[in-house]
């Protein structure tokens, strides 16, 4: 799981752990990156933070586009499963957010070269790893 978890009371990436957990995932098999502040920042930390360089992106479709694009940017073999678009209601503000982020991921790409705000250290994740995604009380 990857999200952002920059602000006091606001945590992305334990709301998605407890969704998986309501499934049925077990809580080991579930690794948290608390530092995924933007789609590059997640999908580069993916990989060099976690060592992973072939990913699954689980999204709606049009953030899966531009994740798998920028996965295949920084070298990362990525695919996305979409999930299915939950709210239309803002379905205007979300298009226009969309061709926004899209500008940028180009910018910050193919100009820029940005790396993640955060990088730290290596994370091993995997079966017989101790470390995974704390659950948040």
């Amino acid at each position: 799981m990857s999200g952002d978890n920059g602000r006091k009371n606001y945590d992305e990436a334990s709301g998605m752990q407890q969704a998986l957990i309501a499934k049925g995932v077990p809580a080991k098999a579930i690794f948290c990156d608390y530092a995924g502040f933007s789609t590059l920042d997640s999908v580069v930390r993916a990989n060099k933070v976690f060592s992973e360089n072939h990913i699954t992106i689980i999204s709606q479709e049009f953030h899966n586009q531009r994740a798998i694009w920028l996965a295949k940017q920084y070298g990362i073999d990525a695919i996305g499963f979409n999930a299915p678009d939950l709210n239309m209601k803002h379905g205007l503000y979300t298009q226009l957010r969309e061709k926004l982020a899209r500008v940028s991921a180009v910018i910050d790409a193919k100009i820029l070269h940005r790396q993640p705000k955060y990088l730290g250290p290596l994370v091993m994740i995997g079966p017989f790893s101790e470390h995974g995604c704390p659950a948040k009380e």
